[in-house]
């Protein structure tokens, strides 16, 4: 393995502060939100269906941009992150692996991750790429991130749908990890477990993973609707 490369939501940082500032602009409890995220996930959806569900016909992109202008857009810092990203991305880069953080995130959000300072050769998102998961563009993107051969290039994310299967559809690599919504309820998919390379509960796993022997793994032939990406 040459590149490791991460998604950004609950790969690397916790989405609790993502949706307690909808639930504070929307004027609803955090955990009323929260469970309709839940509920959305396990109906097969995305979280972002929660504020539809609330505010029918919202326009989520746009509601995004007011919050912004009224000074209640996105913000990320130290406590974001899961504990164990600087220290799994360290090691990952002492042992002279490439490391790319890229995930679907505003331009914005890039600049705030950027701004960590973490252990990584290049940190993007969806938005300054002009194409977001799980189009294969984003994907294409990657691979020219990766500076590798796909089969010697990673990608690790929680979304089946949106990381897994098309990262392995361009012949990467792939790791599922078991956090946040998405990784715990798919973890034990037979599609998830059939695609994924690795499985992971925590970053940290990855360096002594990568150096055991893999099994070739293709992608399964049909998916499941309830692994569908709106």
């Amino acid at each position: 393995m040459e590149t490791i490369v991460l998604g950004i939501g609950e790969t690397l940082i916790r989405d609790d502060r993502y949706w307690a500032s909808w639930a504070n602009w929307l004027g609803i409890p955090p955990h009323t939100l929260s469970a309709m995220v839940g509920a959305a996930v396990v109906q097969g959806g995305e979280g972002t269906d929660a504020l539809r569900l609330l505010r029918p016909g919202m326009d989520v992109a746009a509601a995004a941009h007011a919050r912004a202008a009224a000074g209640r857009g996105e913000h990320l810092d130290e406590s974001d992150l899961y504990p164990d990203v600087r220290p799994a991305l360290a090691e990952l880069r002492a042992l002279g692996l490439r490391v790319v953080i890229a995930g679907n995130r505003t331009a914005r959000a890039g600049e705030l991750l950027r701004a960590l300072d973490l252990p990584a050769d290049l940190v993007v998102t969806s938005e300054e790429w002009g194409v977001a998961k799980p189009d294969p563009g984003f994907f294409a993107h990657v691979l020219d991130a990766a500076e590798a051969d796909p089969r010697a290039t990673l990608y690790v994310g929680d979304h089946p749908a949106n990381d897994l299967f098309p990262a392995k559809a361009l012949g990467l690599r792939t790791a599922h990890i078991r956090r946040g919504p998405y990784g715990h309820w798919w973890a034990e998919h037979p599609d998830v477990t059939e695609t994924a390379d690795w499985h992971l509960t925590t970053l940290t796993e990855l360096p002594s993973l990568l150096a055991e022997p893999v099994t070739d793994k293709t992608p399964a032939p049909a998916r499941s609707r309830a692994l569908r990406s709106v």
